[in-house]
């Protein structure tokens, strides 16, 4: 039989010789096209021609409340902060004047009693400045300014209404009976002068 020469895989000691043909890097392209999309995908929106430039949606970017503290109004930031109103002149003068005992409660005040000045914004609510004094004497005199609030941040402005109390067991949370209290007869702005509470009420 006449001899076969070498095949096209085959070399001339008869090996298989690896091919190079399209069948061998077929694996090329797709990869090359993977990489391709993957390495090009940002999400960008395809260009139309014409298409005005639009402003950018802020509350995508900026959550809602962002702009305070910003230079913005903001009720809650602290007196005399960046873009804060302006605050009134007599704004953290303090309020002056006396605390009286009615004469028919003259020897209702225990001793180690505690004296409560409170000043509050409005009807209720948490009071804005306190001054504790322990032991009163009667007819006492009394400073209530912007160095008693309660809360640092809070504005020393008004209207403010005043009130005393006398406790006995010296505790702001408790009202035991027995205790005494008054009202100032209107309310007061910072810097009033000749403040008078009569304490005339017994609890």
């Amino acid at each position: 039989l006449p001899s076969r020469g070498p095949g096209p895989r085959e070399g001339k000691q008869g090996k298989e010789r690896p091919c190079y043909g399209a069948t061998g890097m077929g694996w090329v392209l797709p990869l090359a096209v993977l990489v391709a999309v993957a390495g090009c995908d940002r999400r960008v929106e395809p260009f139309v021609p014409g298409e005005q430039a639009a402003a950018p949606d802020l509350s995508r970017i900026f959550p809602e409340g962002a702009a305070l503290g910003m230079g913005g109004d903001d009720p809650g930031r602290p007196e005399g902060g960046r873009g804060a109103p302006p605050m009134p002149a007599e704004a953290g003068v303090p309020v002056r004047g006396t605390i009286r005992l009615a004469p028919d409660l003259a020897g209702g005040v225990p001793p180690g009693a505690v004296l409560f000045l409170v000043a509050r914004r409005g009807e209720g609510g948490p009071p804005l400045a306190v001054k504790r004094i322990a032991d009163p004497g009667f007819p006492l005199d009394f400073e209530l300014g912007p160095d008693d609030r309660m809360i640092a941040t809070l504005p020393f402005v008004g209207p403010m209404r005043l009130s005393a109390r006398v406790d006995a067991d010296g505790n702001a949370s408790t009202r035991t009976p027995g205790d005494l209290a008054g009202t100032a007869p209107d309310t007061v702005q910072p810097g009033a002068e000749d403040v008078t509470i009569l304490i005339d009420e017994v609890l």
